[in-house]
C-alpha cells in the first residue's frame, strides 16, 4: 500500500501548467531578417585582400614587371593580379609584415582614366594577359526598381495603423473592434474592494446585491427574481462613481469590461456601431459578466435636440446601436451594463427606461458622517499627530466630494514635509483647506494702510452681519491676506440643509451684502470689492422670484424647466413678467441691503474694534469674533447632526454588550446544565 501512495503522489515542487498567453508571430521580425541578409550578401562578395592603387602607380608596377595579369571591368576598373612568387612586389605593395598574407592571388584595383589611353599603354606590354568583362550589380538593379515601391507601401503600412485609431489590434481592418480592458481575477493585480470605498452606504447597497446575485444567482431565482440589466451611477464630479465600479470589479470575480464613452467616437462612419456590436460579442462570450461604460454622456445625449446635426449623426448610430444591444429583439442574457455620469439631465429617455438601466444610483456629495469615513480612508498612509480629531475635519469640508478629501489628505502631507514635521498635524489640513478653496497666499502682494483698512472694514461687516443672523452660515475664519484674485476672504460653514426656507436664504443674502453696506456706513463710499458678493446675491433673488415662487408678485409659480431644453431661444414669460421678474428682484436685493446696513450702524462700535483687529492681525477667528459680539444663541445644524450620531453609536454599542453579555450568560448556564447532567 505504501508503494502505491509514494507512486500516486505528486512531486513537491511540481507545478500545473499555466495557461500563458501565447506570442503571436510578427511579420515585420521576417522582412527585416531578408533585408539584413540580403545586405550581408552583397558586401561579403568583396574579397577583403584587394588593395586599390592610383593609376600612375600602377603604371610603375607594370613598367618593373610585377603584374601578371588584368581584367577591365565594365571599362572602369581594372583588377591587377601580382606575381605571386614575386616576394621583393609582396613587400613593396604591401608592406613587410602584410606580404605574408597576400600570397594567394593578390590582387590591386585601379579606376581608368581613360579606355584609350588604357588600351594604348597596356598593349605595348605584351607579358601581361589582358581580359574584358562586363558586371552587373544585381542588387543595385534591384533596389532602384523596387525600392520606391517599397518605401510607399512601407509608408502606406504605416497610416494604415496610425489612422486605425489604435483599434483591438491596431490597423485599419482593426478599427471597428471594441477598445475596452477586460479585467478578471487572473489579470488585475490590484483589487479594490467595498472596504475602500467609505460613505455611499445607500449606493453600496444598490451595487452589492448585482455583485451578490452574480456570486449566488439561485439565491434569487428560485423565487422568480431576476437579475437587472443596468445600474447608472448619478452624481456630481468627484463623488466615487467610477471608484464604486472598480469595487464591483474588485468583488464580482466575474469579467469586468471597462471603457470610456468617447471610446465609441471615431471620425470613420458606422466605427461607432461597430464598435458596440464587437463589445457586447466579447461580452457574451465571457457572460456573466459586467460591462462599465464611463461618462456615458459622450454617446448617450438625448437625440433631436442639437440643430447642429442631421438625424443621421454618427453619435445618434452609435447610440441607436447601444439601445438595440442592451434591450432588443436579441438575448443579453448574462450581461450587466454598469454606467456613471454627472450629466443624466441630458441623457435619452429611451436610454433611462427600465430594461436597460433598471436602476438610478445616487451618488451625492458626502454628508459630514461620510467625510468622517472618507477621512479615515484617506489617513491611514499618512503619519497623522495622536490628537488629530477626525470629527474636526469632517466638519471644516462642508460641500467637499471624495475627491476634494483625499486632496486636503495630500496637500496637508505636502505642507508638513515642506515645514519639515515628523507628522501631519491639526494646522496641516487647516492650511491645506484654505490652499484649496482660496488658493495660495501672496504675502508678496503690496497693499497700503488704507487699502487694508478697507479690506479689513469689508470682511468684518461680513462677519458681524452673519454672526447676528440667526439662518446665516457659521463663522469660521476671516483674513485680509491676499489669496488668488480675492484680497481678502471669510471662511464659513454652510449648513447642509435638505431644505431651504425663504428666511434663510434672506439671512445669506444679507451676510453677502454686509461687506459693502460695513463700506457705506463707515467711509461713505463704496468699491469693487463687492462684486463676487453682488452676482451671489443677484443669483440667489433670480433663483427667489423665477425658480422658488418666492416672491410677492409672482407667488407659487415657477419657471423652471426640469427637462433642460438647452437649445430653446425663446423665454417661458412674456415681456410684461420680465419687467416683474426685475422689480422683484430689485426689491429683494433692496431689502436685505438695508437690513445689513441698519445691523452694521447699530453695531458700529463692535464691527469696528473687529476691523481693528483685523488690521493689526490679518486673520481673525471664531473666538475673537465671539469675545466682542458673544456667543450665538442658536445651534448650528452640523452639530445637531454629529450629536445625533453619537447618541446612535453609543446606543449601539450598548446594544451590543448587552447582546454579548446575554449570550456569555446562555452560554454559562448551558455549560452548567450539561455538568449537572454527566
Amino acid at each position: 500500500m505504501s508503494n502505491n501512495t509514494a507512486n500516486n503522489r505528486k512531486p513537491r515542487n511540481s507545478k500545473q501548467p499555466t495557461n500563458l498567453p501565447k506570442m503571436k508571430f510578427n511579420w515585420y521580425w521576417l522582412y527585416g531578417g531578408i533585408a539584413i541578409l540580403l545586405i550581408a550578401l552583397h558586401f561579403m562578395g568583396e574579397d577583403p585582400v584587394m588593395k586599390d592603387i592610383p593609376y600612375s602607380q600602377f603604371q610603375q608596377y607594370v613598367e618593373k614587371g610585377y603584374v601578371n595579369k588584368v581584367v577591365i571591368v565594365n571599362k572602369e576598373t581594372a583588377e591587377v593580379s601580382i606575381l605571386p612568387e614575386n616576394t621583393q612586389a609582396l613587400i613593396e605593395i604591401f608592406g613587410a609584415t602584410e606580404a605574408s598574407k597576400h600570397t594567394n592571388a593578390p590582387q590591386l584595383t585601379v579606376s581608368i582614366p581613360s579606355s584609350d589611353r588604357f588600351d594604348e599603354f597596356i598593349t605595348s606590354k605584351p607579358n601581361i594577359e589582358v581580359r574584358y568583362e562586363e558586371r552587373k550589380d544585381y542588387f543595385e538593379s534591384l533596389l532602384w526598381s523596387f525600392g520606391p515601391l517599397l518605401f510607399f507601401v512601407f509608408i502606406w503600412m504605416v497610416l494604415m495603423r496610425r489612422m486605425g485609431g489604435g483599434g483591438a489590434q491596431g490597423g485599419i481592418f482593426n478599427v471597428g473592434k471594441s477598445k475596452a480592458q477586460l479585467f478578471d481575477k487572473e489579470t488585475s493585480a490590484h483589487k479594490v474592494t467595498f472596504k475602500d470605498v467609505a460613505g455611499l452606504e445607500g449606493a453600496k447597497q444598490e451595487v452589492e446585491e448585482i455583485v451578490s446575485f452574480l456570486k449566488n444567482p439561485k439565491r434569487y431565482t428560485d423565487l422568480g427574481g431576476k437579475i437587472p440589466k443596468g445600474a447608472l451611477l448619478v452624481g456630481p464630479p468627484g463623488t466615487g462613481k467610477t471608484l464604486l465600479a472598480k469595487a464591483v470589479a474588485g468583488e464580482a470575480n466575474v469579467p469586468f469590461f471597462s471603457m470610456s464613452g468617447s471610446d465609441f467616437v471615431e471620425m470613420f462612419v458606422g466605427v461607432g456601431a461597430s464598435r458596440v456590436r464587437d463589445l457586447f460579442r466579447q461580452a457574451k462570450e465571457k457572460s456573466p459578466c459586467i460591462i462599465f461604460i464611463d461618462e456615458i454622456d459622450a454617446i448617450g445625449r438625448a437625440r433631436g435636440k442639437n440643430p447642429a446635426f442631421n438625424a443621421n449623426d454618427e453619435r445618434e448610430n452609435t447610440l441607436n446601436q447601444l439601445l438595440t444591444e442592451m434591450d432588443g429583439f436579441g438575448s443579453n442574457s448574462g450581461v450587466i451594463i454598469l454606467a456613471a455620469t454627472n450629466r443624466a439631465d441630458i441623457l435619452d429617455k429611451a436610454l433611462l427606461r427600465a430594461g436597460r438601466f433598471d436602476r438610478q444610483i445616487s451618488v451625492d456629495l458626502p454628508d459630514v458622517h461620510e467625510r468622517n469615513e472618507i477621512f479615515q480612508v484617506h489617513l491611514r498612509p499618512l503619519k497623522t499627530a495622536k490628537d488629530l480629531n477626525i470629527d474636526f475635519l469632517a466638519k471644516q469640508t462642508p460641500g467637499f466630494s471624495g475627491a476634494d478629501i483625499a486632496n486636503v489628505c495630500n496637500e496637508a502631507a505636502l505642507i508638513a514635509a515642506r515645514k519639515n514635521k515628523t507628522s501631519v498635524e491639526k494646522q496641516d489640513f487647516l492650511d491645506a483647506v484654505d490652499r484649496i478653496i482660496g488658493g495660495l497666499e501672496k504675502k508678496t502682494k503690496i497693499t497700503t494702510l488704507s487699502e487694508k483698512k478697507s479690506i479689513a472694514t469689508h470682511e468684518a461687516g461680513h462677519a458681524s452681519v452673519s454672526w447676528l443672523l440667526e439662518f446665516a452660515n457659521p463663522l469660521v475664519k476671516v483674513t485680509i491676506v491676499p489669496r488668488g484674485k480675492a484680497l481678502g476672504a471669510a471662511w464659513y460653514l454652510p449648513e447642509e440643509r435638505q431644505l431651504t426656507t425663504k428666511e434663510q436664504m434672506l439671512d445669506e443674502m444679507c451676510s453677502l451684502l454686509g461687506g459693502r453696506a460695513a463700506e457705506e456706513i463707515c467711509f461713505g463710499k463704496v468699491s469693487t470689492g463687492a462684486l463676487n458678493d453682488l452676482e451671489r446675491a443677484t443669483k440667489m433673488a433670480y433663483a427667489m422670484v423665477v425658480y422658488y415662487g418666492m416672491s410677492e408678485k409672482l407667488k407659487n409659480i415657477s419657471f423652471y424647466d426640469s427637462t433642460q431644453a438647452d437649445y430653446s431661444f425663446t423665454k417661458p414669460y412674456s415681456d410684461k413678467t420680465a419687467e416683474i421678474i426685475d422689480q422683484e428682484m430689485q426689491s429683494i436685493v433692496t431689502g436685505q441691503y438695508e437690513r445689513a446696513k441698519a445691523i452694521i450702524a447699530s453695531n458700529r462700535e463692535k464691527h469696528q474694534e473687529l476691523a481693528n483687529l483685523l488690521v493689526e492681525n490679518e486673520v481673525i477667528f471664531t473666538e475673537d469674533v465671539e469675545r466682542i459680539f458673544g456667543k450665538r444663541p442658536w445651534v448650528s445644524r452640523m452639530d445637531e447632526l454629529m450629536n445625533e450620531n453619537k447618541k446612535v453609536e453609543t446606543e449601539q454599542v450598548e446594544t451590543a454588550q448587552v447582546d454579548t453579555d446575554a449570550n456569555k450568560a446562555d452560554t454559562e448556564t448551558e455549560q452548567a446544565d450539561s455538568e449537572k447532567t454527566e
